[in-house]
């Protein structure tokens, strides 16, 4: 695993560094010092990605591309701000999750079900299941239509239930190791939708402008929009998901027991964290930056204002962008869905078999873990079903958006008040201004969640 190899891969890096530091001969020395340089800190930030740079990516799924799509096609650049505003909010969240991880050996829904009310916990690990199974339905839909944007004759029902098999069997029979190493590099894909922004030539001036300055109107489309952007950046299955992950990664350097895992945690291994994190979040809303400038800069302006699905999207900018942009988007369409549906899938089960107390974690067999596993399947069969009985996916969406409006505001509470502390935290205890982050972040997703509701009902 990488991030097991970090320490062997810095010890064996020290003495090149050493000696690029004092051998000075000539101007080729000088000048292939800083390329080996660089291209081992290339290395050593690769290697410092893991559950970080996966939760972000996974963040961008065929959902939260709709969603995105949608944005920049009815309002154009106008809610591009909300890319560069979302986040510190989201990465300050995410580094609490994962310094609860570490820090306490234990997942969200465990330290919550420990510390706090179990009754709570319980009524939004509901909502959670409910809002993660009506996102994979969403996902594998998004998934098989995608696939027919490149071979249009594909049959939809197969792909549906090819992509479901093909999750589950990675989930269930393939070793955390090399099954986390899948995810990293599966998170590549969403730079598809970068270089596809690139090459629609976009109004760059206007788009800086509007990026920085933010500006919106009190109507319920945008109220809708803001809420379901917010809720698909700052989503219950992250956290979930986020804290899980860690200690996963704590397990595979050899922690197995809660005692080993709850030992005084590392500075280093906080930086590595940090990083991780805060990179991840930053691929995701970079992902969500590019996706609405791209649909704001050519559907907006040529009037096509209604986009439903990430396929739809994909089709729409086709006559404008050129083939390359719609490849480009099709691909990313199969890779974020590969990449979201066992984090959205995982992250319930994990939530469940934490609240109940089940063995759990994707390191454990099928034979160790068949209640953990079983909600996995669960959670696949509900989301497969929905693609056969009818389900409008944008229906799907709306009720994900609520479901989590409900439930992020809970969690939300219990995170900042498990990181904040000094007790539980140790040393790692939130900083004063983190703590104030989280609860302008819960407020603000009360907010959304209760707006959402309103504007819906």
């Amino acid at each position: 695993m990488d991030r097991s190899d970090r320490l062997l891969q810095k010890s064996a890096a020290a003495p090149a560094v050493a000696l690029d530091k004092t051998v000075q001969v000539g101007a080729h020395a000088l000048h292939s010092v800083p390329t080996g340089k660089g291209l081992q800190k290339a290395k050593d930030y690769w290697h410092a990605l893991g559950p970080g740079l996966t939760t972000g990516a996974s963040d961008d799924d065929p959902s939260g591309i709709a969603t995105y799509s949608q944005t920049g096609a009815q309002f154009g650049y106008g809610f591009l701000w909300l890319a560069l505003w979302t986040f510190p909010l989201m990465s300050m969240v995410q580094e609490m999750c994962a310094r609860i991880g570490m820090v306490t050996g234990r997942g969200l829904a465990g330290n919550i079900r420990v510390f706090y009310s179990k009754g709570i916990l319980r009524v939004a690990t509901i909502l959670l299941f409910a809002a993660n199974a009506f996102n994979i339905g969403a996902d594998l839909g998004a998934m098989a239509k995608g696939v027919q944007l490149l071979a249009p004759k594909a049959n939809f029902g197969l792909l549906v239930v090819g992509f479901s098999l093909l999750s589950l069997l990675l989930q269930i029979f393939t070793p955390y190791a090399k099954y986390a190493k899948y995810l990293k590099w599966l998170a590549l894909v969403l730079l598809s939708y970068v270089v596809s922004s690139l090459l629609a030539h976009l109004n760059w001036s206007s788009v800086i402008h509007d990026t920085i300055v933010p500006h919106f109107t009190w109507d319920k489309d945008s109220v809708l929009l803001i809420c379901a952007i917010l809720g698909t950046t700052i989503s219950p299955y992250l956290f979930f998901w986020q804290t899980s992950q860690e200690v996963e990664e704590q397990i595979l350097d050899g922690k197995t027991t809660l005692r080993e895992r709850q030992s005084a945690t590392k500075p280093e291994e906080v930086k590595r964290m940090r990083i991780d994190v805060w990179s991840g979040m930053l691929l995701s809303n970079m992902v969500m930056f590019f996706i609405i400038a791209a649909c704001g800069g050519i559907l907006f302006p040529h009037g096509i204002t209604e986009i439903t699905s990430a396929a739809q999207a994909a089709e729409a900018l086709r006559p404008f962008a050129g083939n390359a942009t719609f490849f480009l988007f099709a691909v990313g369409i199969i890779g974020t869905g590969l990449l979201a549906i066992p984090v959205l899938a995982g992250s319930s089960s994990y939530a469940v078999a934490e609240n109940l107390g089940w063995k759990e974690g994707l390191y454990r067999g099928l034979n160790q873990a068949y209640a953990f596993y079983g909600i996995i399947i669960l959670s696949m069969l509900v989301g497969l079903g929905l693609n056969f009985i009818g389900l409008d996916p944008i229906k799907a969406l709306i009720y994900s958006a609520v479901a989590n409006g409900l439930v992020a505001p809970f969690i939300l509470f219990f995170i900042v008040k498990i990181s904040s502390n000094k007790k539980v935290m140790g040393h790692w205890v939130n900083h004063p201004f983190m703590t104030l982050v989280g609860w302008i972040t819960t407020a603000v997703m009360a907010v959304s969640g209760i707006a959402a509701i309103v504007a819906l009902f």
